[in-house]
């Protein structure tokens, strides 16, 4: 049978407390039953006495320095390679404090946080244009060899992306122009001008919010799919087997969905304009008592030509922001399927905020051009 650590507990001479002797193997496999009895033990211990134990390993120093720390007690008859074991505990202990850094004074920590914040938006802005670089690259070798375009895929992102999404983007925009021509009435009645609610549709949805809604819808569905998709296939290691075959992944997989988004925006941006102004002429023929057909006649009159070709000029530099984000993002993927959510995320919020960013900068450029 297995010897078990035995300790006794007599009192101090006069009013110095009591002693705690220990005797017999003080080791992981003895001591069990005899902590249980030494935590009941109360403060009145003023030395610890172990020149009795015959084996001390790491358990045993740890529960003899533990009590000395609690009670205050003294270390006595302590042999030379227990003493290393209870000092090396010690010295672990009294840095356990400094494992973790203090935390800074918030007056340090919001400038850092901002600064790391910036580091990562321009570290990640020379990735994307890097990306970018790759992108234009792949499609200078699809040009010198015709042969290795991918013609089935583009047509099927082209599907994916345009036609499956002609119904909600139609019905967003009908009800945007509805909305428009509403509360664009509401204000102009006030100035006996009802009648230039056909400007304000006309104008508003050819020239910015047919595209630019047409963007944020498309940012959300695919470009949330491709790089939910290119993610997946980097986590199961699909683009890694491409590349091993001899396959481009950009060539493959990245070309096609740039090129797809970049030929639909400006069909669905249409699209989305015409079901605004569609929208808006239904509301006027229902409460402005303006007829639907003069409605659609008026807008020929008082929308210039060089509102649709701002409108169509802005959707295909759209496409390419929404493609490039979806498929940067999914590229980025690597180590678990949480990332795969994560950059998903973060390819909606880059698409929509570059979209929006690039549609001022636009809106300024026509205007300082004469199209405003």
């Amino acid at each position: 049978m297995r010897a078990l650590t035995d300790f006794q507990l007599t009192p101090g001479s006069g009013d110095h407390g009591a002693v705690l002797a220990f005797s017999g193997p003080m080791t992981v496999s003895s001591l069990g039953l005899t902590d249980r009895a030494l935590r009941d033990l109360d403060d009145s211990v003023t030395k610890i006495d172990v020149s009795a134990v015959t084996v001390m390993d790491t358990v045993g120093a740890w529960t003899v320095w533990r009590l000395s720390r609690d009670t205050g007690a003294d270390i006595i008859g302590c042999k030379p390679e227990p003493q290393k074991l209870i000092d090396a505990i010690r010295k672990a202990d009294s840095n356990a404090h400094s494992i973790r850094a203090p935390r800074l004074p918030l007056f340090q920590r919001v400038p850092e946080h901002v600064g790391d914040v910036m580091i990562g938006l321009g570290h990640g802005f020379l990735q994307v244009i890097g990306f970018l670089g790759q992108v234009i690259l792949s499609i200078g070798t699809l040009a010198r060899h015709p042969s290795r375009f991918r013609m089935k895929a583009l047509v099927h992102q082209m599907e994916l992306v345009g036609v499956n999404s002609l119904a909600i983007i139609g019905l967003m925009s009908f009800l945007v122009g509805i909305v428009i021509a509403q509360q664009g009435a509401v204000q102009l009645r006030q100035f006996g001008a009802e009648i230039y609610t056909v400007n304000l549709v006309g104008r508003l949805t050819l020239r910015e919010l047919g595209v630019l809604m047409t963007a944020i819808m498309v940012a959300g569905r695919s470009g949330s799919a491709f790089a939910a998709q290119l993610g997946t296939m980097k986590l199961t290691e699909e683009v890694d087997a491409m590349r091993t075959i001899g396959v481009s992944p950009m060539e493959a997989l990245v070309v096609p969905r740039i090129l797809a988004t970049m030929i639909m925006m400006p069909l669905l941006g249409f699209y989305s304009a015409f079901l605004g102004i569609v929208g808006g002429a239904f509301l006027s023929t229902a409460t402005l008592g303006i007829p639907f057909f003069t409605f659609l006649a008026r807008i020929q009159e008082v929308v210039p030509l060089h509102d649709v070709w701002v409108g169509l000029t802005k959707a295909p530099v759209f496409g390419l922001i929404v493609a490039l984000a979806g498929c940067y993002q999914g590229m980025q993927v690597k180590n678990n399927a949480e990332e795969v959510g994560a950059r998903t995320t973060a390819a909606v919020v880059m698409a929509i905020f570059t979209v929006i960013v690039l549609d001022a900068f636009f809106a300024i450029f026509f205007t300082e051009i004469g199209w405003g």
